[in-house]
């Protein structure tokens, strides 16, 4: 269930959007996953659902940090060009063309950072939707 692993391309944002799309898939997929592995009152004894539920969780929570690992790493990478670009605009204050490419880093920056906000959204919704349908056969550990 888990989605593939994908290094996320920090350079071209459009990149980084899609890949992230990808590992995304998890959490866009939480409802049919839990529909077709959860049994529902009559089926119960077909299937252990607190295993599945287990396995589930593990898979979410996995997937959840590999990604909020990727995207603090290309914010990480991308803090660190535009901190370059303004020493050099330091140095250099009339090069148009650093001062634009410095303002397109700046906007990737923003933009990177708020896709921080849009994972606590996704991550929120999969684990409110686990917590429904998971929460009489699997009580995940508290998280401090």
């Amino acid at each position: 269930m888990a989605a593939p692993v994908a290094t996320l391309n920090c350079e071209d944002f459009s990149l980084f959007q899609e890949v992230l799309k990808v590992m995304r898939t998890i959490d866009d997929r939480i409802v049919h996953a839990l529909n077709t592995t959860v049994p529902t009152v009559s089926f119960s004894g077909k299937v252990d659902a607190t295993q599945t539920c287990k396995q589930l969780y593990e898979s979410m929570m996995e997937v959840h940090l590999n990604r909020e690992k990727a995207i603090k790493a290309c914010i990480a990478q991308t803090s660190e060009v535009v901190e370059k670009m303004r020493e050099q605009r330091a140095q250099d204050s009339e090069n148009l063309g650093l001062i634009k490419q410095l303002r397109k880093e700046q906007t990737k920056l923003k933009l990177m950072k708020s896709e921080l906000n849009v994972e606590e959204v996704v991550n929120d919704r999969s684990l409110k939707i686990f917590n429904e349908r998971c929460r009489i056969h699997y009580t995940p550990p508290k998280v401090n």
